[in-house]
């Protein structure tokens, strides 16, 4: 039997499981094909999980073998990409950053503002991140902050990626510095994120932080061989959901992603505040990205669990105390009967809720010398028209929507649509290999993510 031979395939090298897509697109109409799926091998070689997912897809399109002619790829395995974020003033520059650096598909695990000490050194040294970022001072701003911290931070020698995305005035001294080390390798410099009061610059430190990230994944556990199969762009699970939730924007109009995921979710919004709150909105992003690690349906299940009430559950899914503790033990990410799926359905409702509270803005009272006034915080999503649900739980367990819904009816006084939203599933589970996918082929890529929409 010949090899079937396949356009493009898009690697999803996860923590826990590795999911290869594969599309062709070179037709009049690109259409998905299927999947296969096999455990990630972080602890060996990634590439192992790779052709044992191809191997996995060939079964599912009964061939012997597959040939394709490009592989693009995400990863969030080992840890993903690791950053820590370092700034002048938390509300302006030290915000900014993380922004900047969760759009592009960052987990920040160190965010300092004004000049880092001895301890955040420590704990950078701990945190062993991928890419550091620093920021701070306005353009022809305060620039002796920033100066300070890279010097710092150098004095450390991780070598690792450095990004500076601060005041400008900084750019010929920083330059300097590193020639001087013989550290020139390191650095990345790119136009402020902050270049003046309330303005967010994030789409250049995004694409910074995709190339470094490429150009260094070989580096992180298990990746050495990568680039042995994946002939084209590889960048962060988490930023390739974003790049698809901003072609959903251009193309659909005001948009929110949920994913739910085994060891966290994810909220990505893409909106423009109503002209009510538009005054109140300086300093929120267009494009928004919050990540709760704390919050899974398998890796971190039990940390969820932790967050109910006593019986809760119980009550909910009809279960004795018992039969729950039974439930636990053999838990796994694909639920094998009706009781399982109710258990993880109440998990994800609960991480999906968590997550919205903390990603979406809500109306505060306020008492002011004019007496009390109702003023909005936080991202106002109230123009949100479409709603997009992905990661396995919530696309494969029924009636999802409800959980979205049921939030909305509950909280009137978050910034969230009220009427008129509609609701789409992520039907072939592809948002985070389209947005890789979208670097090269923006316009295949819409019409793939219309087809798993279900979008006539």
């Amino acid at each position: 039997m010949k090899p079937m031979k396949i356009d493009v395939l898009v690697a999803e090298i996860g923590s826990t499981t590795t999911i290869v897509n594969a599309f062709n697109i070179h037709n009049q109409e690109p259409l998905f094909l299927g999947r296969g799926v096999a455990n990630t091998t972080v602890d060996t070689d990634v590439v192992n999980g790779l052709q044992l997912a191809i191997e996995d897809l060939s079964g599912y399109l009964k061939v012997d073998k597959i040939e394709y002619d490009e592989m693009f790829a995400s990863s969030s395995a080992a840890g993903g990409l690791r950053m820590t974020v370092h700034g002048l003033v938390y509300e302006m520059t030290v915000r900014a950053s993380k922004e900047a650096a969760l759009n592009a598909g960052a987990n920040i695990h160190l965010i300092t503002a004004n000049k880092i000490t001895k301890q955040d050194l420590a704990k950078i040294i701990d945190i062993n991140p991928n890419i550091i970022l620093i920021a701070g001072g306005t353009d022809f701003g305060e620039k002796e902050t920033a100066l300070y911290n890279i010097k710092k931070v150098l004095e450390l020698d991780l070598k690792i990626p450095i990004i500076y995305a601060g005041n400008i005035e900084n750019h010929d001294e920083i330059n300097d510095h590193f020639r001087n080390l013989d550290k020139e390798q390191y650095l990345r410099i790119v136009e402020n994120v902050y270049p003046r009061v309330d303005y967010l610059n994030i789409l250049p430190l995004r694409k910074v932080i995709y190339e470094t990230f490429e150009e260094n994944i070989i580096h992180a556990k298990g990746m050495n061989h990568i680039f042995d199969m994946v002939n084209q762009k590889i960048m962060p699970t988490p930023g390739s959901v974003m790049e698809s939730t901003m072609i959903l924007k251009e193309n659909l109009g005001n948009v929110m992603t949920i994913d739910v995921g085994g060891a966290t979710t994810d909220i990505h919004s893409v909106s423009v505040p109503s002209d009510d709150f538009l005054d109140f909105q300086e300093g929120e992003p267009l494009s928004k990205r919050t990540v709760e690690g704390d919050l899974g349906v398998f890796i971190n299940h039990s940390n969820v669990l932790k967050l109910f009430n006593k019986d809760e559950i119980v009550n909910n899914i009809s279960v004795t105390s018992e039969d729950l503790k039974e439930l636990l033990v053999d838990y796994t990410y694909i639920p094998k009967n009706k009781q399982e799926r109710d258990l993880v359905f109440v998990l994800t409702k609960k991480c999906t809720q968590l997550a919205l509270d903390r990603h979406v803005g809500d109306l505060k009272r306020v008492y002011t010398s004019s007496g009390l006034k109702i003023i909005p915080e936080g991202k106002d999503l109230t123009q949100i028209e479409y709603i997009i649900l992905t990661g396995g739980a919530l696309i494969n367990l029924d009636n999802t929507e409800s959980i979205v819904l049921d939030y909305i009816k509950k909280n009137p006084t978050k910034l969230l649509p009220r009427k008129n939203v509609v609701i789409l599933r992520d039907s072939d589970y592809i948002l985070a290999s389209v947005g890789v996918l979208s670097l090269k082929y923006p316009e295949i890529a819409i019409k793939l993510l219309k087809n798993s929409l279900r979008i006539e």
